[in-house]
């Protein structure tokens, strides 16, 4: 089709110029790519229009040109009706193999193919970063977020989460009222931020459940109303190149584990994660200088709301997928406070982490040490000190199809005898240690995900009455958790 109005074009235009049109008429056209010689040699067409015949009356020469301007806007008007119908232009066919590369391409139509057109298929569009919060270890990931158009702060994204849990296991506490099934929301939280420009923010609201091996359950409604409130983080960040302040209730920088269920490869924290924070009131200087990555934190510890505690973390990333780090932290003076969110001996400790992170392809894992200590300080209670050591190793194996399997085995051992009369607990009885042990199966499809935990707690060297069971005997301690839900 398009050569066949190059050659009515040429022939307009060779009429034009051997019959005496004029000449400016003939450079309007070819400015509007009504006309081309893709397809007829210079030489045939100046001999063409040597040969014309000279002795043609004026009516003719009239006719002749209106009747082939017909005919090309005739062919024109079935061009435009092939292309609205996506039949392929001549720069299109090239790209895609329907026309030999060393043709000349067409330039009948009247008027050039487009740019995008030229260049064939346009490219896929490259997929949304990530958010940088909430932090996830995979194998979750946040939604594509939801963009409000600019407005007095500027762009803003919006990203959420729906989930459910069933909970079921062996050697419950009875005496506690406790039964041994449970169903509950595990999350609904919306996530709102924004992540340009020299200030930002980030706020997390919702309801949450915090699961970990080794404890009692506590229910969400519970868990909102007695740890961190309807809004569990929420902190201003400002933002200088690779230097930044954050100011309000932050993520610990402590452990290798973050708080809610949805950001970890297990849906429970682990036996290392009951000695840690979570979250905590401050503000928090981070740096990155090449392969360093730097926070320093003044904060309120475990949410005591008293701010005595400070901790750094240096993170040095080898490459691409090895990464250690060490954290460490504690209190400079003591503080009696004592709350569900803030127990007395956790909240008076100092805590050490060495962590590495090893990621590469489908594989994720992060051995990491943890050593804490509580100091005697009788004017708060606190009779005797202690202090505990543990590891754990985090693996993640991602498959084909949205299915990876994740393994915690973690093991953790407490200082101090029950026959000191002022030892004090920090796990299972003084002296106490505990191994645990949790997988965990999971499939994520396109924001939906449903995974499982099997864990098993097995408690050593500890005192009857603070161990699993109806009367707190029962040395161990299987649970069975599932989670189902929509990140969106």
């Amino acid at each position: 089709m398009k050569k066949t109005c190059g050659v009515c074009a040429g022939l307009l235009a060779l009429g034009l110029v051997g019959f005496g049109a004029p000449a400016t008429s003939a450079r309007g056209r070819l400015a509007a790519g009504e006309s081309g010689s893709g397809n007829e040699p210079a030489t045939t067409s100046a001999t063409s229009a040597a040969s014309a015949p000279s002795a043609v009356s004026p009516e003719e020469l009239r006719l002749r040109i209106e009747a082939l301007k017909a005919e090309l806007n005739e062919l024109n008007t079935e061009l435009a009706a092939d292309m609205d119908q996506g039949t392929p232009t001549a720069s299109q066919d090239k790209t895609m193999g329907n026309m030999p590369m060393d043709k000349p391409a067409d330039q009948g139509s009247p008027a050039p193919a487009s740019a995008s057109q030229s260049a064939g298929p346009a490219a896929a569009p490259a997929a949304p970063a990530p958010l940088p919060n909430p932090s996830m270890a995979g194998p979750l990931s946040t939604a594509v977020p939801h963009e409000l158009g600019e407005g007095p702060f500027g762009k803003l994204e919006i990203t959420g989460i729906l989930s459910g849990m069933g909970w079921t296991e062996g050697n419950y506490p009875h005496y506690l009222g406790d039964t041994p099934t449970h169903w509950d929301v595990s999350n609904a939280q919306i996530f709102i931020q924004k992540t340009t420009g020299w200030w930002q923010f980030y706020l997390q609201g919702g309801a949450y459940n915090l699961p970990a091996l080794g404890t009692t359950f506590l229910s969400t409604a519970d868990t909102v109303k007695n740890i961190y409130g309807p809004f569990p983080q929420g902190y201003l960040k400002l933002v200088k190149g690779n230097f930044n302040v954050e100011i309000g209730a932050l993520p610990t920088v402590i452990g290798a584990e973050y708080t809610f269920s949805f950001e970890n490869m297990n849906i429970e924290r682990g036996l290392l994660w009951n000695q840690e924070n979570a979250v905590n009131r401050g503000i928090q200087l981070n740096d990155t200088y090449k392969k360093l990555t730097l926070a320093f934190t003044w904060n309120d510890g475990f949410y005591s709301n008293k701010y005595n505690w400070l901790w750094g973390s240096a993170a040095w990333a080898f490459n691409s997928s090895n990464t250690l780090s060490f954290v460490a932290g504690g209190r400079f003076n003591g503080n009696g406070r004592n709350t569900l969110a803030t127990p007395l001996l956790l909240n008076n400790e100092d805590i050490y982490n060495l962590i590495y992170t090893y990621t590469h392809g489908s594989w994720v894992i992060s051995p990491y040490y943890q050593y804490t200590v509580v100091q005697k300080n009788t004017t708060i209670g606190i009779g005797a000190g202690a202090h505990t050591n543990g590891g754990a190793i985090l693996v993640t194996k991602n498959f084909k199809h949205g299915f990876s399997l994740a393994a915690r085995p973690e093991y953790i051992k407490s200082s101090g005898t029950v026959l000191d009369p002022n030892a004090i607990n920090l796990l299972y009885g003084p002296g106490s240690g505990a191994f645990g042990i949790t997988i965990t199966p999971t499939y994520a499809k396109d924001g939906f995900f449903l995974r499982g935990d099997f864990s098993l707690v097995d408690a050593t060297k500890s005192t009857p009455g603070f161990v699993f069971g109806p009367t707190g005997t029962k040395t161990n301690q299987p649970r069975g958790v599932i989670e189902a839900g929509f990140m969106f």
